[in-house]
């Protein structure tokens, strides 16, 4: 199962890849909202094989994700993996400079099921995509507003 949406952000591709790269920040966000996240590489700049576990509750049940970077490709992309125990999957960042001073965000999601409780939850999913679908997209552009306003403020 895939979601994906595109938006378009009034700032170049390089301040926009270098705010998709706040790791940290994304690391905070995800603690405040009562995930546990830790960073399991020793890496000192952002790259291929950065990796991360995160454990959330979901649904009353602790739900633990290993996260992986599998391509890096400033300033044109980005693709984490994430494997639970009963689903793994991607989440692509793809970007293209429209001008000097826009950018397009291509954003992925892919979820596949590893055992049958997974694939009764994607099933599931299934039925309310249209939903779903649409909010993820107004997540995404909520989240590429703040960019633009972010670099707007800093220029």
């Amino acid at each position: 199962m895939k979601f994906s949406t595109r938006e378009d952000i009034e700032a170049p591709i390089d301040a926009v890849f270098d705010m998709l790269c706040d790791f940290e920040g994304f690391e905070r966000s995800a603690m405040r909202r009562g995930a546990e996240v830790l960073r399991t590489d020793k890496m000192d700049n952002p790259g291929v094989g950065m990796t991360w576990d995160v454990a959330f509750s979901m649904r009353g049940k602790m739900r633990n994700v290993k996260l992986e970077m599998i391509r890096f490709e400033r300033p044109n992309e980005m693709v984490i993996a994430y494997r639970s125990p009963g689903l793994e999957g991607t989440f692509q960042v793809e970007l293209m400079a429209l001008s000097r001073s826009r950018t397009r965000v291509v954003i992925a999601l892919e979820i596949q099921p590893l055992n049958l409780s997974a694939r009764l939850l994607v099933q599931s999913l299934k039925l309310a995509k249209t939903s779903l679908t649409n909010r993820f997209k107004l997540r995404v552009a909520d989240y590429a507003k703040g960019m633009e306003d972010r670099y707007k403020r800093q220029a």
